[in-house]
C-alpha cells in the first residue's frame, strides 16, 4: 500500500481515453461510486466528485474523475488536516477500490449502454459545469509545490501574508535570542558568575511582543496582537502554520480576504483575553487561538451551506475530529493553552455566522451592517474582559517575596553566631546578616503595600510585614546585646524575638502549603 505525504496527501491517476467515450467512462464511474457507499456530491459532462464515510481508518477523502483533453484524471484527496502529513495509503486503497469496482461495473452494463446513456446526458444537461472552479478542494490545485504556499494569489491572499510574518517574526526572535543567548554566557564565563539567565531571556521576550496579564491589564493592549507572531519552537510554528495553510485554502476563497483578516485577528485577540483569566503569571504568545477562530468560521460556512451538501458533511466531520484532537491535546498538556484555543474558535464561529448567514430581510444583506455587528460585539467583549478582570499584581509579589526570602535566609545565620568571635566580629556579622536583610525587608513590605493580591497573598503579605517587624526588633536586641559586651549570649529577650521570627515563619509556611 502506497503512502502519500504532504499538507494535502493526495493520489492522482491519468487515464489514458484513447477512442473509450469520454461520457461512458463518467456513467461507469458514477455506477462504481455508488456500489461502493460514496456519496456523490457533483456529476457534470465534465466529471464527478464524491466523498468517502467515515470509517475507523478514515474522516472522509474527496474521490475526483475529472476528463481533461483525452484523459480520466482519477484523484483521492485527503479533505481534512493530515496529524502526521501523511494520509496513512487510504488514498491508494481508495483508488484501488473505485479501478476494481470499475471493472466489474463495466463488464455487468455492457449491455444496456444506450438507455443508460440517455439518462446520463438528461441528468448532466442541468448541471453546472464550472463547479470544479468552486470544489472545496479547488484553490489546492493552484498549489504546485510548497514554494506555492507563501505566493498570495486570488482566493489566497492574506493567508500566505500571515504565514510569511509568522515565520519572518520566528527567524528574527530566534537570530536574537541565540546571539543574546551567547553573550550571557560569554559574560558568565569572563565573571565567573553562575547566574541564571532564563529570567533575562523572557525581559527579552517582553520586548518583542509577548502577552501577559498585568502588562495588557496595565495599558498595554497591542501585545494581544504581537503576541499571535510570537513562537516557542519550530515544531510550534510548523503546526500552527500548517493548520493555517489548510483552513485559509478552505476559508479565504469563500469569505474574501477582509473578512478572513479581520476573523483571524479579532477570534486571536478574544483567545488572548480570555487567556488572561487563567494566567496570573507567565507570558503568553502564539497563533493558535487566531488559527482555531479559523477553524470556527469554517464551521460556520458549513452550517451556513456554503459547501454543497455532501461536501459539508465530509469536511464537517474532519473538521470537529481534528478540532476533538487539539483540544484532547491541549488538557493533557500542561504547556499548551486550551482556554486560547476554545475562546478564539467561538470567536471565530460567531464572527464568521455574522458575516455568512442568509436571510430574506434586506438589512442584514449590508456588508458595512455586518461589520458594525461584528465590532460592537468585540468592543463590548474585550471591554467586559478588561474591566470585570481583576488586575492581581501576583508577578511583582513574586519577585518581591522571593527577596524577602532571601533576606531572611540571611537573617537565619544569625542563630549560629559564634560565642567566640570578636566583638567587631560580631557587629560585623549582625551588621551584614541582620541590619541589612532586615532594613532590606521593611523597605520590601513598603512595595507590597499597595498591590493589588489575591486573599491568600494578602494573607502572606500581611503576616510578611509582622515577620519584618520582629526581625527589625531581634536586630536591635542583638546589636544591644553585643554592644553592652557583658554576656557571652543573648540576653532572654533577644532570644526571645529571634524565637518568634523563627515560629511566625514556620507558622506561615506551614498554613500556606495547606492552603495550596
Amino acid at each position: 500500500m502506497s503512502i502519500s505525504w504532504g499538507y494535502s496527501p493526495k493520489i492522482e491517476k491519468y487515464i489514458p481515453l484513447a477512442d473509450f467515450p469520454a461520457d461512458k467512462y463518467l456513467i461507469i464511474a458514477r455506477q462504481a461510486i455508488e456500489n461502493l457507499g460514496w456519496k456523490l456530491s457533483h456529476i457534470s459532462e465534465t466529471g464527478i466528485i464524491a466523498y468517502t464515510p467515515l470509517s475507523f481508518q478514515s474522516y472522509s477523502e474527496e474521490i475526483s474523475i475529472r476528463i481533461i483533453r483525452n484523459f480520466a484524471v482519477v484523484k483521492s484527496e485527503c479533505v481534512g488536516i493530515q496529524l502526521l502529513l501523511n494520509d496513512y495509503g487510504k488514498n491508494d486503497s481508495n483508488l484501488e477500490k473505485f479501478f476494481h469496482e470499475f471493472e466489474y461495473v463495466e463488464y455487468h452494463l455492457k449491455d444496456s449502454w444506450d438507455e443508460i446513456r440517455v439518462k446520463f446526458h438528461e441528468l448532466v444537461a442541468t448541471s453546472d459545469g464550472t463547479y470544479f472552479e468552486k470544489a472545496p478542494l479547488a484553490i489546492k490545485n493552484k498549489i504546485k509545490n510548497v514554494f506555492f504556499l507563501f505566493f498570495p494569489q486570488k482566493g489566497y491572499i492574506v493567508t500566505p501574508i500571515l504565514v510569511a510574518l509568522n515565520v519572518l517574526y520566528w527567524v528574527l526572535i530566534t537570530f536574537v535570542t541565540f546571539v543574546y543567548r551567547q553573550y550571557l554566557l560569554t559574560q558568565a564565563y569572563q565573571t565567573g558568575s553562575k547566574e541564571s539567565f532564563v529570567e533575562k531571556i523572557q525581559t527579552l521576550l517582553v520586548y518583542f511582543g509577548v502577552s501577559n496579564k498585568f502588562l495588557v491589564l496595565d495599558g498595554q493592549y497591542w501585545r494581544l496582537i504581537s503576541s499571535l507572531f510570537i513562537h516557542g519552537s519550530f515544531s510550534h510554528l510548523f503546526f500552527n502554520m500548517y493548520a493555517l495553510v489548510y483552513l485559509g485554502l478552505m476559508v479565504e476563497n469563500k469569505l474574501g480576504w477582509k473578512k478572513f483578516l479581520t476573523i483571524y485577528l479579532l477570534s486571536g485577540i478574544c483567545g488572548g483575553f480570555i487567556s488572561l483569566l487563567f494566567h496570573e503569571v507567565g507570558y503568553i504568545f502564539g497563533a493558535s487561538g487566531a488559527v482555531m477562530g479559523v477553524m470556527g468560521a469554517l464551521i460556520a460556512l458549513l452550517l451556513n451551506k456554503y459547501f454543497e451538501k455532501n461536501a459539508s458533511r465530509a469536511l464537517l466531520i474532519s473538521t470537529i475530529f481534528v478540532t476533538a484532537i487539539i483540544i484532547l491535546n491541549g488538557s493533557l498538556s500542561k504547556s499548551t493553552d486550551n482556554a486560547t484555543h476554545i475562546a478564539g474558535m467561538i470567536a471565530g464561529f460567531i464572527i464568521c455566522y455574522i458575516f455568512s448567514f442568509k436571510l430574506q430581510k434586506q438589512p442584514w444583506q449590508n456588508t458595512q451592517l455586518r461589520y458594525a455587528g461584528v465590532f460592537i460585539l468585540f468592543i463590548a467583549f474585550s471591554f467586559g474582559v478588561a474591566f470585570f478582570t481583576p488586575n492581581y499584581q501576583t508577578q511583582q509579589y513574586k519577585k518581591l517575596r522571593d527577596s524577602f526570602s532571601d533576606n531572611l535566609i540571611s537573617f537565619n545565620q544569625l542563630l549560629y553566631l559564634k560565642a567566640s568571635l570578636s566583638k567587631e566580629e560580631k557587629l560585623r556579622e549582625v551588621n551584614d546578616y541582620g541590619i541589612i536583610p532586615s532594613q532590606n525587608n521593611l523597605q520590601i513590605i513598603k512595595q507590597m503595600k499597595p498591590l493589588k493580591l489575591k486573599d491568600l497573598e494578602a494573607y502572606d503579605r500581611s503576616k510578611k510585614a509582622e515577620i519584618a517587624k520582629k526581625m527589625s526588633l531581634a536586630v536591635a536586641l542583638m546589636l544591644r546585646d553585643i554592644q553592652a559586651d557583658s554576656v557571652s549570649k543573648y540576653s532572654k529577650e533577644t532570644s526571645k524575638e529571634i524565637s518568634n521570627v523563627a515560629e511566625l515563619t514556620f507558622k506561615l509556611s506551614d498554613s500556606l502549603s495547606r492552603a495550596n
